[in-house]
Formats: structure tokens, C-alpha cells, sequence
């Protein structure tokens, strides 16, 4: 039988965009745990809006809560407020029982030294830490490739398991440049987690042993790849980006009507915070626009690089750069709009 509650707690008056925020779960989800698994029945407003009642949302909490602790949905669903209960209290009573036995051997920590503000930020999420199997240490952590210059380890320190590179780009003498690094801090591995590059060059970071995953990757793929390195298991690097065919550029009235191009409002962590912003949107658009803007700001970056590294090519990868420009100046107004629409904080706030 229900459990007998009280008018307020049974009155609805919570929309779905406002209880997937309380239970920090997407809307989308929300829809197919009603749908698929009939976990809540809230009631229909006049105009249409699904409405919650405090005894819904309390029991989407703890539905949530026994998932994530390892119960499948189509296993808890059916069970009413007390049979919930029940089953938390019985990973209350193993955990309080747990304490009593003998300690485990400690697990040793994933030590790491990353390099990339939105990588190192993606991974300060809990998430995402889940992923990994094992404890996360992040020995150190900087912007920019070249900060690593300046960090200052101490040489019979710690072990570093791995340097973590986010690139926008791999180019000619980034290998030698990176794996100088990774044994400059004494990483016993490299990975990079980068945008775009040729072929040539993806081949010869695999065939040298270093880990490739090209991005975009949300965070479960992104775990799932560090997890394995984590776990030291043998990785199929990624495949890399087709080259670029240089054709010959053309002349594009379209540009030359939107001027020269705006220099970046927003940084790469700035975007990682922003795209992990909840949004009432159940297609996730707002995170969507954060990762194309991402890619949008690497190739431009990655254009001018090889404009600098290939003259015979300057014009075509001039022409790449300012494509990608003007492209990433609409979707930054574009993100703007869609931050003040939904309410939410835009990156530059």
C-alpha cells in the first residue's frame, strides 16, 4: 500500500525542468524512467506541464540514488516508498558491517600531470573520477603545453604514472616535444586527447607507443579510455583525423562582408564548465554548442599552425583559419542566447 502522506507532500506543484534539477538528472532521462519504467505518475497542469509532487521528487531521489549505487532500473521501479527504503537500508547495513572487517590492501593512487585547463577541469569531476577503477591524484595541472617548462618536480619525488596532453592539433615535432616532457616530470606514459592531425602523424604517435583519443568524447567515453590506461590495458589509439586537402582556396565574398574576425571570448575551461551546466533541454543543446565551439576554436588554431609550418600552403590554411573564425564568433552569440533563454550562467559571467 502507499504510504500515507500528507496533502503538501502529495500536492503537485514541481515542472520537470525544476525536479531534474533538485535530483541533478537530465530531462530526457527523467521522460524514459516515466515512460519506459513508470517510476513517477506526476499530474498534467492545464497547459499540458507535467507536475511533481515533494513525495515524487523524494521518491526520484532515491531511485536515482540506489542506480548509481549499482541497482538497475527495471529492478527498483516497481517497489514502493518502503521497499525503496528497504533496499538503502541494506547497503547501510553492509557498509556499517564493513567497517568491522579486516582493511583491504590499500589501492595506490592514479598519480598524473596534466596539461590542458579543460581536460584538467573534466577531470575534477566526479563523474568522470568513477570511471577510473582506482583513486585520482593530479600531481600537477596546467594550462598550456608550455607551462610545463616551469613546473618544478622534485626529481626523487613521487612517480608520475602518466602526463595527460589536451591538443588542439598534432603537427610535425610535437612527438619528440611531448615525449621530452613526459620524461622531463619522469611519466612512466604519455596520452593525448587532441583535435585534429593527419594521418602521418596519428600513425607515428601510435607506432611510438602513446595514447590517442580524438575528441569530441563526452565524459563516459572519456572515462572509459582513461579508465583503461588506468588499468595499464593495451589501448587501440583512436582514429586519426583524415589530412586536410589543401585545394586551392578561393575567394569568399562572405567573409570579406563579416571583417576580421573576433578574437576568442571564451577559454576552453570556461566551455567545460558551461557544458556541464544542467539544462532544462532534454536534446542537451547548451553542452552541444560548448564541444562544437571547443572544436570550432582548435581547428582555427590548428590552421594557423600549419599556415607557420607549411608556406607553400599559407594562403589555403589563412583562409581555413578565418572559415573557422567567423563560424566560431556566430556559435559564441549563438551560446549566449541560448545561456540567457534557459537561465543559465554564460561562461564569460
Amino acid at each position: 500500500m502507499p504510504d500515507p502522506t500528507s496533502a503538501d507532500e502529495t500536492r503537485p506543484c514541481y515542472r520537470s525542468g525544476a525536479v531534474a534539477r533538485m535530483i541533478r538528472m537530465p530531462v530526457a532521462t527523467l521522460r524514459i524512467w516515466e515512460r519506459r519504467y513508470q517510476v513517477a505518475a506526476p499530474a498534467t497542469s492545464p497547459t499540458g506541464h507535467r507536475l511533481y509532487s515533494a513525495a515524487d521528487v523524494q521518491r526520484l531521489a532515491l531511485v536515482k540514488q540506489l542506480t548509481e549505487l549499482g541497482h538497475s532500473i527495471g529492478s527498483i521501479a516497481g517497489l514502493d516508498a518502503e521497499g525503496l527504503r528497504q533496499v538503502a537500508a541494506t547497503h547501510a547495513t553492509t557498509l556499517a558491517g564493513a567497517r568491522t572487517l579486516p582493511a583491504a590492501a590499500p589501492v595506490l593512487p592514479w598519480r598524473v600531470v596534466v596539461a590542458g585547463g579543460a581536460l584538467l577541469r573534466r577531470l575534477q569531476r566526479p563523474t568522470l573520477q568513477r570511471r577510473l577503477g582506482r583513486p585520482l591524484d593530479i600531481v600537477a595541472g596546467v594550462a598550456h603545453l608550455d607551462d610545463l617548462a616551469e613546473l618544478d618536480l622534485p626529481p626523487a619525488g613521487p612517480r608520475v604514472d602518466v602526463l595527460l596532453v589536451h591538443a588542439s592539433g598534432l603537427h610535425e615535432g610535437d612527438l619528440a616535444d611531448l615525449q621530452a616532457a613526459a620524461r622531463a616530470i619522469g611519466a612512466a606514459r604519455l596520452a593525448v586527447f587532441y583535435g585534429f592531425a593527419s594521418a602521418a602523424i596519428g600513425d607515428a604517435f601510435a607506432a611510438a607507443g602513446v595514447a590517442l583519443l580524438r575528441e569530441p568524447r563526452d565524459d563516459a567515453a572519456l572515462g572509459a579510455w582513461l579508465g583503461g590506461l588506468c588499468g595499464e590495458a593495451a589501448q587501440t589509439p583512436a582514429a586519426p583525423a583524415e589530412p586536410i586537402d589543401c585545394a586551392a582556396p578561393v575567394t569568399d565574398p562572405r567573409l570579406v562582408a563579416l571583417g576580421p574576425v573576433p578574437e576568442r571570448r571564451y577559454s576552453d575551461a570556461e566551455l567545460a564548465d558551461f557544458a556541464g551546466l544542467s539544462s532544462t533541454i532534454a536534446c542537451e543543446c547548451p553542452r552541444h554548442l560548448a564541444e562544437l565551439l571547443m572544436q570550432l576554436s582548435h581547428f582555427e588554431a590548428y590552421s594557423a599552425q600549419c599556415r607557420d609550418r607549411s608556406p607553400a600552403d599559407a594562403v589555403l590554411h589563412a583562409y581555413l583559419g578565418q572559415v573557422a573564425g567567423a563560424a566560431r564568433s556566430l556559435f559564441e552569440s549563438a551560446l549566449e542566447r541560448v545561456a540567457v533563454i534557459e537561465g543559465l550562467v554564460p561562461p564569460s559571467a
